[in-house]
C-alpha cells in the first residue's frame, strides 16, 4: 500500500480497522465488495467449485496437467467397471459401473443414446452382440438384461446366481454366461431358450465361445479348464490335475482361428493349450518380481494376430512377450503398477496395457520398447478396449470416468 494513512491504519490492531470501516460515509460499492470476494478467493483457492468430485487437490492439479484424452464421459456416479465398443461400426461405447447403470454413449462426443435402468448391483459386463444390434448388461447379483439399440428398448432378462462373465457368441443372437455355482448358461435372445452346462460346484470364472461358434472354453476356480459342445451340451476336454492350473482362472484367449487357448491363473502361469487335442503345449511364468510366497497373478493373455507372439500381464506390473513357436521369452516390460487388461492391435505387432496406476501405454512387442503413455485418470484404470483400427481407446475407471484416447504413433 502507497499512503501513510493506509499504512498507519494496517500498523493498529482489529479495533481499529473495524472502526475504519464503520466510519466510512459511503456504503460499499460494487467495486469494493468484487475486491472483498478476491481476497477470500486467494485465502482458499478454488474453493467454490473446482473441487467437486475430486478426492485430494494433488490428484486434481495431476489431472489438470496430464489429460491426454479427447473426451471424458462422466455421467457415472461411482467406479466404471466395463467398456465395450460396438463391433459393427465402433462409434458406440457401453459402460457399467458401481452405481448400477449403464450407459450407451457415441464416443465422438460423449452424447448418450439411452441408460440402462432396473439394475440390483453394480454393473460389471456390458457387451454388444456381433451385429451390433443388442447390447447385454449382467450385475453382480446375476439379473441380465438385453436391449435393442435400435429401438432403446430392454426386451429380455434373466437372473441368475452371481454373474461372473458374459460373453456373445461370435455370430448369433446367442448370450452366454458363467456364475459362481459353477454354472455356464446359454440363451437365445429374445426367445429366451435356455441350456446350462454344469461342472462342480466352484465358480466359472471366465469364458469364451470358440470362432467356430460350435466350443467354448472355460475356465473355473479350482484350475479346471473345460472344452465344451454347445450343440451336444457335453465337455469335450477337460484339463486339470498336473498339467492344469494350481490355481482359479483369470482371463482366456484364442488365437484367429480357435486351434490354440491360452489361460491365466492366480498361480501366477499361463498355459497354451491345443483346443483339437485338449494337451497342454506350453507353460509360461516370469521369476522374481514378488515376494516368494505371495503368488504372482496372471490377469490378462493375449495373441498377436500378425507375428507368432505372445503376451501374458502380471500383477506385478511385468508384461511378458513370447515367442510363441520357440516358447522364449522376448521382452519384459516393466510397468509402475500391476496391470489390469492387455490388447493387440488387430494389424500390428503394438500391444496396449491398462494397469492400476492409471495410465494407458503402448508397447512394440518387436522391440519390447514403450511406443506412448496416455494419462488422465486419477485412479486405476479397470478396463478399456482399442477399435479395429487402432485409432482410439476407451477407458474405464475407478475414478467414475470412461475416457476417449486418441491413438497417435509415428506410423500412422
Amino acid at each position: 500500500m502507497d499512503s501513510t494513512e493506509e499504512n498507519s491504519v494496517e500498523l493498529h490492531g482489529d479495533e481499529e480497522i473495524i472502526e475504519v470501516i464503520d466510519l466510512n460515509e459511503t456504503e460499499p460499492g460494487p467495486d469494493d465488495l468484487a475486491d472483498d470476494l478476491e481476497d477470500v478467493d486467494f485465502e482458499e483457492p478454488g474453493d467454490a467449485d473446482d473441487d467437486e468430485g475430486w478426492e485430494t487437490e494433488d490428484e486434481m492439479e495431476a489431472e489438470a496437467e496430464h489429460d491426454d484424452s479427447e473426451l471424458t464421459f462422466s455421467k457415472h456416479t461411482g467406479s466404471v467397471f466395463c467398456v465395450s465398443l460396438d463391433p459393427a461400426t465402433n462409434s458406440l461405447a457401453v459402460t457399467g459401473g458401481e452405481d448400477d447403470k449403464a450407459y450407451v454413449w457415441r464416443v465422438s462426443d460423449g452424447e448418450v443414446l439411452f441408460e440402462c435402468t432396473g439394475h440390483k448391483d453394480s454393473v460389471t459386463c456390458a457387451v454388444f452382440s456381433h451385429d451390433s444390434t443388442l447390447v447385454a448388461l449382467g450385475d453382480m447379483s446375476g439379473l441380465i438384461k438385453v436391449w435393442k439399440v435400435e429401438s432403446k428398448e430392454e426386451i429380455w432378462s434373466f437372473e441368475v446366481g452371481d454373474l461372473e462373465w458374459l460373453e456373445w457368441h461370435p455370430c448369433a443372437p446367442v448370450l452366454l454366461a458363467g456364475t459362481d455355482d459353477g454354472n455356464v448358461w446359454m440363451w437365445k435372445i429374445p426367445a429366451g431358450d435356455c441350456k446350462t452346462f454344469q461342472s462342480s460346484a466352484c465358480q466359472a470364472t471366465s469364458g469364451k465361445v470358440l470362432p467356430d461358434g460350435k466350443r467354448a472354453v472355460v475356465g473355473y476356480e479350482d484350475g479346471t479348464v473345460r472344452l465344451w459342445d454347445l450343440k451336444q451340451g457335453s465337455a469335450i476336454h477337460v484339463i486339470k490335475g498336473q498339467d492344469g492350473h494350481q490355481g482359479a482362472l483369470t482371463c482366456l484367449a484364442f488365437n484367429k482361428d480357435g486351434s490354440l487357448v491360452l489361460t491365466g491363473s492366480v498361480d501366477g502361469c499361463a498355459k497354451l493349450i491345443n483346443t483339437v487335442t485338449g494337451k497342454v503345449v506350453g507353460a509360461f511364468s516370469v521369476e522374481g518380481g514378488k515376494d516368494e510366497d505371495e503368488s504372482n497373478s496372471v490377469e490378462s493373455v493375449g495373441f498377436c494376430n500378425i507375428l507368432p507372439l505372445i503376451a501374458v500381464a502380471f500383477l506385478d506390473g511385468t508384461l511378458a512377450i513370447y515367442d510363441l513357436s520357440t516358447q522364449v521369452l522376448r521382452h519384459r516390460c516393466q510397468h509402475e503398477a500391476g496391470i489390469v487388461h492387455l490388447q493387440w492391435e488387430d494389424s500390428s505387432s503394438v500391444v496396449s496395457t491398462c494397469s492400476l496406476d492409471g495410465a494407458l501405454r503402448l508397447w512394440d512387442a518387436r522391440s519390447g520398447n514403450m511406443v506412448s503413455e496416455y494419462r488422465g485418470h486419477t485412479a486405476e484404470i479397470l478396463d478399456f478396449t482399442v477399435n479395429r483400427e487402432a485409432s482410439i481407446a476407451v477407458t474405464a475407471s475407478g475414478d467414475g470416468k470412461s475416457k476417449v484416447f486418441c491413438l497417435q504413433r509415428p506410423d500412422r
